[in-house]
Formats: structure tokens, sequence, C-alpha cells
């Protein structure tokens, strides 16, 4: 499974987000970011114990990822659209996709951004059964 790294994620903020969107809200400088809270988001979906991993498989991997990215807030500004499209790129290193109407991520990015920290188990495990219903293999 490839995992995605801080380079692609500065591409993300960057180049993607800066010069191909246009939003209303600026995303600020890469180099702004909360020191070491977006290595901590790359990082957990890849975590072990005894060996063992905490997020296995990649729906589980993508979820985690995709729910840190969101509430650990790395970034001062642009934190959802950063994750989402952070997410795209996880996925697609995997051969993976979502089919999924542009509404409906958004309505559910904005539903994950408001859940309460105290049901992160249960918000995780809601946006992998998002996740499953929406992936599709890349052709």
């Amino acid at each position: 499974m490839k995992k995605i790294n801080l380079k692609e994620v500065e591409y993300i903020a960057f180049v993607l987000a800066r010069e191909i969107l246009s939003f209303n809200e600026p995303i600020p400088e890469f180099s702004t970011r909360f020191p070491n809270v977006l290595e901590s988001c790359l990082g957990m979906p890849f975590q072990t114990f005894g060996r063992k991993s905490l997020y296995r498989g990649l729906l589980a991997k993508a979820s985690i990822l995709f729910y840190l990215m969101i509430k650990n807030h790395p970034f001062q500004n642009g934190n959802k659209r950063i994750a989402m499209t952070t997410l795209f790129v996880f996925l697609y290193l995997n051969n993976k996709w979502l089919k999924v109407d542009t509404k409906e991520l958004y309505n559910f990015t904005i539903w994950v951004t408001s859940s309460p920290a105290k049901l992160k188990d249960e918000t995780v495990k809601a946006v992998e059964k998002f996740l499953k219903t929406c992936m599709v293999n890349l052709e």
C-alpha cells in the first residue's frame, strides 16, 4: 500500500489549491502549518502496536487520514479542502477513486467537521462506511 507523504501534501496545498482551484479564502503558505500536526496526521494511518496495524486495510487508513486532516487542523485555513484533496490523492496512489456527488462529499465533510471529538471512533467508522459506498477501482 502506498503512503501519501509531506511533499505530496505540500503540492496539494500550494499548487493545486492555489493555482488550479479558486476559493474566497486563500490557503496560507505551507510553512505556516502547525509544527508536527500534519506529520502526525500522515503517520497515524500506518501506526502499529505489537507488530499489528492499528488501521487495517485501505478503507481504515483512508478514513482515519481524512478524519485527522479535518479534526486536527494542521493548517491555519483550508483544512477541509486539503483533507478532501489529500484523500483523493491517497486513493489515487492506491488505484482507487471516489464516485460521489460533489455536494454529497461536501456535506459529509461538514458533518465530520462538526462531529464531537468524544465520538471519534464512531465518526471514523462512519467515514469508512461512506468511503466504502463511494470507492471504485481506477481503470
